[in-house]
């Protein structure tokens, strides 16, 4: 395969990142682009020079045979209908996170894709920062020993995104599936992937997405579909527990009264400890006494995060090179997601076989 021919299905605000590493990337050519609103895939085909422009991926498949690759940056409620359709029609997949709306979704689209013989893989794009790689390492050379403890939080005080975001029809949550899938996905490939046992966890509908207030800072998104409404938590807590006896904290926040936003990883080991947000701090001892460590690792941007998991999915597809953010990953997410939402809705702890 000389070059790796990809379409893009979703042109919201996400699919900018997808698109410009693809035509960044010297192995791929994106070749198509797709979404319902036929007024956003035109401006984005003027945009970025893509002269095949369609509003229903199947139409898409049927004419354009000769796609080997797609990106799927459509809500999260499209997420798995259109995976599904692209890796039945004979088309490898990036699907942005979260998977889907739940885990039983998730487990058809890896389905699909074993069934199709095609790589379905998940949009987990902090696994491919410089910070996340060096920790990774760090952990496979046992610096922090037993790692049975993590902490992972991503609050805004006023940011909820609007538009399908805040639509659970089309989201299916709020800061949880949207921003605590990305830490939560995150320490757990740190600590080496273990599975969930059981979650308890808490959800609040207190602050929603502040209307009322003004303020310079907020985060709007693409409105499709007509709709603006804001029916997801804005607060979302839990207490996540591991087959290796490891715990996890999470925290994650559209609308909080806090003084300023925050987002970190910590990881807490037997012989050290870890915090990325974003800068990467390390805490051990040495010689007898209590030590930080600032490694050399400048943070990347949103961009060349990207633009490194593009890179790598183009050479799957091309080499076979082993992915690093299957589809298996993926599901295991989607499984603590619903535990974490059916637990606030029960009160109670759910346990996961």
């Amino acid at each position: 395969m000389e070059k790796v021919k990809v379409a893009v299905i979703g042109t919201g605000n996400i699919s900018n990142n997808h698109i410009q590493s693809y035509l960044n990337n010297p192995n791929a050519e994106l070749v198509a682009l797709c979404d319902i609103d036929a007024g956003r895939v035109r401006m984005m085909g003027e945009k970025y020079g893509v002269k095949r422009l369609f509003t229903d991926e199947a139409e898409m498949f049927r004419e354009m045979p000769e796609i080997d690759a797609v990106s799927v940056c459509a809500w999260n409620s499209a997420h798995a209908p259109c995976a599904i359709a692209a890796l039945e029609a004979g088309k490898h997949v990036l699907c942005e996170k979260p998977m889907a709306l739940s885990a039983a979704q998730a487990v058809e689209m890896e389905e699909a894709a074993k069934k199709a013989g095609k790589l379905l893989m998940v949009g987990f794009v902090r696994r491919f920062e410089k910070g996340s790689a060096l920790l990774r390492d760090l952990v496979q050379q046992d610096f922090f020993g037993e790692l049975y403890y993590a902490k992972a939080t991503y609050l805004r005080r006023n940011g909820n995104p609007g538009g399908w975001f805040g639509d659970k029809s089309r989201s299916g949550g709020g800061p949880l599936i949207d921003l605590g899938v990305h830490v939560i996905d995150l320490t757990r490939y740190l600590m080496g992937n273990p599975n969930p046992v059981s979650v308890y966890g808490a959800t609040f509908q207190k602050l929603f997405n502040r209307p009322g207030i003004r303020t310079t800072k907020a985060y709007r998104s693409v409105s499709a579909g007509g709709r603006d409404v804001c029916d997801v938590e804005d607060l979302a807590s839990a207490m996540i527990r591991f087959d290796n006896g490891a715990v996890l904290q999470v925290e994650a926040a559209f609308s909080l009264n806090l003084k300023q936003d925050t987002g970190s990883v910590q990881l807490f080991g037997t012989k050290g400890g870890a915090k990325l947000s974003p800068e990467l701090e390390l805490y051990s001892d040495m010689n007898g006494y209590m030590t930080d460590i600032t490694p050399v690792c400048p943070p990347e941007s949103f961009t060349e995060e990207f633009q490194s998991e593009i890179n790598h999915f183009v050479d799957c597809v091309r080499t076979g090179e082993p992915c690093r953010a299957p589809a298996s990953d993926g599901v295991q997410i989607m499984r603590i997601l619903d535990a974490v939402y059916e637990s606030a809705r029960t009160g109670h702890e759910v346990l996961l076989g």
